[in-house]
């Protein structure tokens, strides 16, 4: 399982995120919509493989508290993970990359005020995610929770 880990590590860019939260999977949404080229595969942290992805990012596997971007291998959250995602992306969403001359602080800052209370605000799906033959394509696996 381990050489399957690392070649899905080398071979996608992943997005970690919480499923059974009503922003990120609106984030999810957003990606299939946008992300026309396929650049990147959704993982939700809840299935097996996001929890075996987040061991190997070093984060923790019982909550969570950030969008994760595994790129060549690297593990990016927060605002730095949103930033190179969205940089990919087509017009006018690429702009956003700019935000980088924000310093990495106040982004961060900011990014974990809206993760810490995204229940509280956005609220929580009473079901995961739900992949559908349409949107499969963009996930790295049908399995989007446990």
């Amino acid at each position: 399982m381990q050489n399957r880990l690392e070649q899905l590590i080398q071979t996608h860019n992943i997005i970690l995120f919480d499923a059974e939260c009503v922003l990120c999977s609106a984030w999810a949404g957003f990606m299939i919509k946008h992300d026309v080229e396929y650049l990147f595969k959704l993982v939700s942290v809840q299935s097996n493989i996001g929890q075996q992805l987040l061991t190997y990012c070093h984060l923790p596997t019982d909550h969570f508290e950030t969008m994760v971007l595994l790129e060549n291998g690297q593990c990016y959250t927060e605002s730095n993970a949103f930033l190179r995602i969205i940089q990919r992306l087509d017009s006018p969403y690429a702009s956003l990359k700019y935000a980088r001359v924000i310093p990495k602080v106040i982004r961060d800052f900011a990014y974990r005020r809206i993760a810490l209370n995204r229940y509280r605000l956005f609220g929580q799906n009473e079901q995961c995610y739900r992949v559908t033959p349409e949107t499969q394509q963009h996930f790295l696996l049908d399995e989007v929770c446990t």
